[in-house]
């Protein structure tokens, strides 16, 4: 029998794990079964793009995982038994859920918006953690008429692309920003001071030291009373988890994020392996890394590379986990890349302006293009022995 391999999402960490794992093991020696609810992979980092009016070109994962042995289940995984190895996936089409059973699962389910539970935000607000969100903004943005105000609130990276990606899309527009701390206090002076040249440039209002309490149709209110008209809201302010998980035995912490050792293997259940958002991944300094995808792709790659050594007695990759820089688009035509420490605390130096966008744009397509090409690399698959394939690992041959 084939050792049987699901991985659950298909974004940048499930796709590109999968694709991994079909460069190093044999066809004959498993079954690996992608479970995704989109039938085409979603560039999560542009969204803000794809919100402000942009189109982004297609890519199916059937063209993506043509002749790489990947078996695509389109449905939206229900449930999760990982004492007795079971998904449940309803597929689309189907009237009767559908069981998966697995032998290693790889679970990638990522994260979506968090409304930080703040009164009238799932109601009125818009978000952009994923693609339906983007294109209902895109089309309320599109329903503007000029001088209508719209509220991004949230001050981080994804709150920051937004607000310069509609200012720059749409200028006939009055947008604000409303951020708890200041414009860019998690930035090196430099990179700060570029980011509030951009705003200025943009006409976009800073609303600084700022917590939104309550989200209305047509007006935010922040902690002190002060209500700022909103035709439309933003919510950008970090990520929630997938509950899946915490509806299992998985360990999980207080967020929901799935607890790994450094090969990102379930410390709870070791056919289980958690990567991207889903997981508590600790990084340098012992600090767990942040969401994003700069923190997820390292994860599949160290996911799947363990996988691949356990089944086949290969040995585990013990690569350091660390992050070089934060890249932040501001528009399409100016940028900012903070050069950062390996646990992510910033340094002085900074790249900005256009050229900082076109590093930005690199970067971007080159994740793409690693996911939508995860076989074009050569490498030797190694073949896994059946009677042997333990969690624990076992030993191998080479292939041929």
């Amino acid at each position: 029998m084939q050792h049987r391999i699901v991985v659950l999402g298909a974004g940048y960490t499930g796709a590109t794990a999968a694709g991994r794992l079909a460069r190093r093991l044999h066809r004959e020696d498993v079954a690996l079964t992608v479970v995704n609810a989109e039938p085409d992979f979603v560039e999560r980092v542009r969204m803000h793009q794809l919100a402000s009016g942009q189109d982004l070109a297609p890519r199916p994962f059937g063209e993506m995982f043509a002749g790489t042995g990947v078996a695509l289940k389109q449905g939206k995984v229900t449930a999760l038994d990982v004492d007795r190895k079971a998904v449940t996936v309803a597929a689309l089409g189907t009237e009767e859920p559908e069981e998966l059973e697995y032998d290693t699962l790889v679970y990638a389910l990522g994260s979506g918006w968090n409304d930080q539970g703040v009164p009238g935000t799932a109601e009125h607000a818009h978000e952009i953690a994923g693609r339906p969100g983007a294109l209902r903004l895109r089309e309320r943005l599109a329903g503007l008429a000029a001088g209508e105000p719209v509220v991004v609130v949230g001050g981080g990276l994804t709150g920051v692309e937004a607000a310069t990606e509609i200012a720059e899309a749409r200028p006939d527009l009055d947008v604000a920003l409303a951020a708890r701390g200041g414009l860019g206090d998690w930035l090196s002076a430099k990179g700060a001071r570029h980011l509030r040249n951009v705003f200025d440039r943009l006409g976009i209002t800073a609303h600084e030291h700022t917590a939104v309490t309550a989200v209305e149709a047509d007006r935010v209110t922040t902690a002190d009373g002060t209500t700022l008209p909103a035709a439309v809201t933003v919510w950008t302010t970090g990520f929630a988890v997938h509950p899946i998980a915490q509806a299992t035995t998985l360990e999980v912490d207080g967020t929901g994020q799935i607890v790994v050792d450094r090969t990102m293997r379930s410390v709870s259940h070791p056919d289980v392996y958690a990567i991207g958002d889903a997981a508590l991944v600790m990084g340098p300094a012992d600090k767990p890394l942040r969401m994003s995808c700069a923190s997820g792709i390292p994860t599949a790659w160290q996911a799947a590379d363990s996988i691949a050594a356990r089944l086949t007695g290969g040995k585990l990759p013990d690569v350091p986990l660390r992050y070089f820089n934060q890249c932040v688009s501001l528009g399409r035509r100016d940028g900012l890349i903070q050069y950062v420490t390996a646990d992510d605390r910033v340094v002085r130096a900074a790249l900005t302006g256009r050229f900082a966008a076109l590093y930005k744009e690199l970067v971007c397509k080159g994740a793409a293009w690693g996911v939508a090409h995860p076989t074009v690399l050569p490498v030797r698959r190694r073949r896994v022995v059946r009677e042997a394939v333990v969690p624990e690992g076992s030993p191998v041959r080479a292939a041929a």
